[in-house]
């Protein structure tokens, strides 16, 4: 990290001190980038709402971040041009996957997973004391007048992350264990609710967080309704077996992402927009629907395998 001058007002909090001390570790991961990453962990409600237009200060931040975007070099030259969606985005990941995710138990160094997680930024998994978990009030949710229940359920994973949204956070999150993160992804996932790992240029280029979201107050995924390609898939692609349907159209009720329809007797999956997120399956009856490995797609997002493939 480039700069030597410090801001004793960063330093009010262990989680911020943490939180420059792992800055510094970061190769071309300048002081814009800190004040960046800073400013979405310190204050993430304003960050989602001004980015999605929900607060007065919307076009003052997208002035603002326009200005340091041109300003700041790009560390490589082959990411001179990158879409907001390569700096900020989300794989979607399985019960199972997201499972594997908070129950991580040793520390873990996986860079650079491009055929995985197929973006030009921001794309690896660096876990150091990964069954430290803070969960969070959910930004999105928060932001909206009416919004799902219940608030907490977006988990911040690992150091310094963790710490630091403890820290500045304390009326909004609070410690939980790998088993109460693991029972609030089964209940959201009993929702209809769709778990993404995310990943953030701003958070040293890492995965740091699972979000589990609802269509109807994700930021993320209105995002990718509109065309914005933030969300990348499981990996997973739902398939019907038509012998065992009864096309009681549960599935296509439940689909978050409105890729499945039902019509007559058939139901019929669209695989280029099914996402894999495995929600149709646990709403099917007669379990006729299944995820099967869609080879046109990213893989999927399995960190056990991940670390024995690396040789951990």
């Amino acid at each position: 990290m480039s700069g030597k001058r410090e801001w004793k007002w960063f330093w009010r909090s262990q989680g911020s001190k943490a939180f420059h001390q792992e800055a510094r570790t970061v190769s071309n991961y300048s002081w814009s980038d800190f004040l960046h990453g800073y400013v979405y962990g310190r204050w993430p409600y304003l960050y989602i709402a001004a980015g999605r237009g929900e607060h007065w200060l919307s076009g003052v931040v997208k002035f603002v971040a326009a200005i340091v975007a041109w300003f700041q070099p790009s560390p490589d030259p082959d990411l001179e041009t990158h879409t907001f969606a390569d700096t900020y985005h989300g794989k979607v990941v399985t019960p199972q996957a997201a499972r594997q995710l908070v129950t991580v138990q040793e520390d873990v160094d996986l860079g650079d997973l491009e055929q995985i997680i197929p973006y030009k930024m921001a794309r690896d998994i660096v876990l150091k004391n990964p069954d430290h978990i803070a969960v969070l009030d959910c930004a999105c949710r928060s932001s909206k007048p009416d919004p799902c229940q219940p608030l907490d359920v977006c988990m911040v994973i690992g150091e310094p992350f963790a710490s630091f949204v403890i820290d500045h956070h304390p009326r909004r999150a609070r410690w939980i264990t790998q088993a109460q993160a693991e029972k609030i992804l089964e209940e959201e996932h009993e929702r209809g609710h769709v778990h993404h790992a995310f990943f953030k240029d701003a958070m040293f280029g890492r995965f740091y967080a699972i979000c589990n979201c609802c269509s109807c107050c994700c930021a993320a995924m209105d995002s990718f309704r509109r065309g914005s390609g933030m969300l990348a898939s499981s990996g997973y692609v739902a398939r019907v077996d038509a012998d065992e349907c009864i096309a009681c159209g549960d599935c296509s009720e439940a689909c978050p992402f409105e890729a499945i329809e039902t019509d007559g007797d058939l139901v019929i999956v669209d695989e280029a927009g099914c996402m894999g997120c495995g929600v149709c399956v646990s709403v099917c009856p007669p379990q006729a629907l299944t995820l099967a490995l869609d080879p046109t797609k990213s893989p999927p997002l399995e960190i056990r395998e991940l670390i024995q493939q690396a040789g951990g």
